[in-house]
């Protein structure tokens, strides 16, 4: 099955692949009380794709966090556009620009005690 996924990614061109949320949850559970005050920086994560940012921003009140930053630059895979990159040539490579997603409150818009993405 593994091999079967990886085939097909690498003949769609498309190797970007994240960790599940599932996996973040099992691990980070251990140390919730360490982010208690702290800001968390999600270096070059795509807000729109990385389970990261999604657990940090869900559980942000939970865990008493200070600040959520996540940087990324537009053109991502996610919005379907790869990263032309030429060692001989820059010319070529499409003008970019850097994105910076930072949430210091997190509100219970409809008040059940949960965070909605």
């Amino acid at each position: 099955m593994a091999n079967k996924n990886l085939n097909a990614a690498k003949a769609a061109k498309k190797d970007e692949f994240y960790t599940q949320l599932t996996d973040i949850e099992r691990e980070l559970q251990h140390y919730w009380q360490h982010f208690r005050g702290k800001t968390v920086l999600c270096n070059c994560d795509d807000p729109y794709e990385s389970n990261f940012f999604k657990y940090f921003a869900l559980r942000f009140n939970q865990l008493g966090m200070k600040s959520l930053i996540c940087t990324c630059y537009n053109g991502s895979p996610v919005q379907g556009d790869e990263l032309m990159f030429d060692f001989n040539d820059f010319t070529d490579e499409p003008r970019r620009t850097a994105y910076k997603v930072e949430i210091t409150e997190v509100k219970d818009e409809n008040g059940d005690g949960a965070v909605d993405l």
